[in-house]
């Protein structure tokens, strides 16, 4: 099998450099194509990746093809490809923000061809992305299954209305950059203290991936757990009342209102 990237910014970089990690097709069976020779040419070479030279390559020697450019260029690109999709009907993935199925399959021409759209973070560069599906009405099961394969070998999937996409942006797209405020935070905190910096970030970011995984694998609810920590007039109790009343769960939904406002303004 052979994937195909058009585009090679950082969401595409991310998705490459995980299936490379996790070996799920030989390298040189990953294709790329940017617009910006001098970006992906040297970033095919490093990760011994093949450069293609068009876009229309791209789709004529791939079985599933992931349009990876920013959503105002989206539909330009697959109206320019109509004929090569038709011919060759491979498996069409849109990570692009905002473009809907219905948009996807109107700008292709073609009435047979499977579509899917996947909603990825950046963490599936190290296989532990989240990743949103939606596939249209028309996409086989079988050409659904191996664009989910493929992003399960990343980390996580859900499938998803294609409504709730700005809301899965929010939480699962933009949110990492989130996770680093607050672990950044912690560490800083821990500065205050007298704790080197990069001593303190390590006992954050180990902290908070040990309680993600906890929350993860436990049949407990958040909550649930923060009981289990919290002795009654503890330390723990203490900071929790002082993180609350300095609005942190305020400010954490707040953030992700702008988020999901700003998706749905674009």
């Amino acid at each position: 099998m052979k994937i195909g990237f058009i585009g090679a910014g950082h969401m595409a970089q991310a998705i490459m450099i995980g299936l490379c990690k996790q070996k799920y097709v030989a390298t040189a069976d990953i294709l790329v194509h940017s617009a910006h020779e001098t970006s992906y040419q040297p970033f095919a070479a490093e990760h011994g990746l093949t450069a293609a030279t068009s876009n229309a390559e791209i789709v004529t020697q791939a079985d599933i093809v992931i349009l990876a450019v920013p959503a105002a260029q989206t539909l330009d690109i697959v109206a320019s490809l109509q004929d090569e999709l038709a011919s060759h009907e491979p498996i069409l993935v849109s990570v692009a923000g905002g473009i809907s199925l219905a948009q996807l399959q109107e700008n292709s021409d073609s009435t047979g061809l499977s579509i899917v759209r996947a909603m990825p973070n950046v963490n599936v560069a190290i296989g532990q992305g989240m990743t949103a599906l939606v596939t249209s009405p028309i996409t086989p099961a079988a050409d659904f299954a191996q664009v989910e394969q493929l992003f399960q070998a990343l980390g996580d999937t859900t499938p998803l209305a294609e409504k709730d996409f700005a809301t899965f942006s929010a939480l699962a797209g933009s949110a990492p950059a989130y996770a680093y405020l607050f672990i950044d935070s912690l560490a800083r905190a821990g500065v205050k203290y007298g704790l080197d910096k990069e001593i303190a970030t390590k006992i954050a970011a180990q902290t908070v991936l040990g309680s993600a995984a906890n929350v993860a694998e436990s049949s407990t609810n958040p909550w649930g757990l923060i009981d289990q920590v919290s002795s009654p007039g503890g330390t723990t109790v203490a900071g929790l009342l002082a993180m609350e009343e300095a609005g942190l769960m305020t400010a954490v939904v707040k953030g992700i209102d702008a988020t999901i406002a700003k998706e749905n303004a674009e």
